[in-house]
């Protein structure tokens, strides 16, 4: 069996309704404990309470960043491949990575303000994260405003390709730059860059629950995109003299 049959919106709707109630579920089980013991854990010796913001704001960024990347991947099959759902998917996944780009941006003010003593810096990686955000923005727009659904693909796609630089720098920015408020990655591999057992293992539930639930977003809002497809062709279809 061939990864590219499911291609066909026939077998995608099929394989996604039989797949979507169970990885609500799972989103939803793993987002409820996941928060629920980060929100337990004690606060921290140098930020307090306000640590716990961390459970949302990092798999939210991460997220931001991985969505645009799934994008990525699924406008390039489009251009490759030519297949209609992978376009439909790329679509689908802009809104919730927009959403998600937001809940960072808030979160990571709400989290900043204490330690920097302002909402917002203009500090490399904030930066490139709000440019990240206008390209989701830009990309969903592009889709409204074009009529025909391959030329908008094609169109977004284009757009998504460049939109991986900020994707990228999102991600990349305090090690390209050597400045900037904005701390270092939350979990590294690097000596003396280890979080303490007691926040990382909630942080890692929290960021398993933000992937399952960005799939079922995803699988969901892609099913309504093919559903959306096929009423336009029938209504299309009725209208022909």
């Amino acid at each position: 069996m061939s990864l590219w049959e499911y291609a066909n919106p026939v077998k995608f709707m099929r394989l996604s309704g039989a797949v979507l109630p169970w990885l609500s579920a799972a989103a939803a089980v793993a987002l409820v404990a996941g928060l629920g013991w980060g929100f337990a854990t004690p606060p921290d010796y140098r930020q307090g309470a306000t640590v716990k913001i961390m459970f949302v704001h990092v798999p939210a960024a991460m997220m931001a960043i991985n969505a645009w990347m799934m994008m990525l991947v699924a406008s390039l099959i489009w251009i490759v491949r030519r297949h209609h759902v992978s376009a439909l998917a790329a679509r689908a996944a802009a809104p919730v990575g927009a959403v998600m780009t937001v809940i960072a941006l808030v979160t990571g003010a709400i989290w900043g303000q204490p330690m920097w003593g302002s909402w917002w810096e203009w500090d490399p990686r904030l930066t490139s994260f709000l440019v990240l955000f206008l390209f989701y923005v830009g990309y969903i727009a592009l889709w409204s405003a074009v009529e025909d659904p391959d030329s908008a693909a094609d169109l977004t796609s284009v757009l998504c390709l460049v939109g991986s630089v900020f994707a990228l720098l999102s991600r990349y920015a305090a090690l390209f730059w050597n400045q900037g408020l904005h701390q270092g990655a939350s979990l590294s591999v690097r000596a003396g860059e280890r979080m303490a057992p007691v926040y990382k293992q909630p942080l890692y539930l929290c960021m398993l629950a933000f992937f399952l639930l960005f799939l079922a977003l995803v699988l969901a809002r892609t099913r309504t995109e093919i559903r959306r497809r096929r009423t336009a062709a029938l209504i299309a279809r009725e209208a022909r003299p």
